[in-house]
């Protein structure tokens, strides 16, 4: 899956934060077959980091992204859309 996330919100980096944490490396005895990173084209040729992606591949092909969403759902700040909630201070 590739997305956008608008880097110039003030929670942007607690977003990346929170999917970084569950996607790679939620803890050694549950990490799931997820990898999260950014992507980007050469910056010389679009402009700068608005231009910014970012993927969540699945490393094994029996992973459902069904499940994915429900371990997503299940750690990420509750409700999603509430701006409170993905506070971090």
């Amino acid at each position: 899956v590739k997305f956008e996330i608008d880097i110039n919100h003030e929670l942007a980096w607690n977003t990346i934060q929170e999917l970084a944490h569950v996607l790679n490396y939620l803890s050694i005895d549950e990490r799931l077959p997820t990898t999260f990173y950014p992507v980007s084209p050469p910056p010389y040729l679009n402009g700068g980091p608005e231009f910014l992606s970012w993927v969540i591949e699945n490393t094994d092909p029996d992973m459902k992204p069904g499940t994915v969403q429900k371990w997503l759902e299940g750690r990420l700040p509750n409700p999603v859309d509430s701006v409170e909630e993905w506070r971090s201070d």
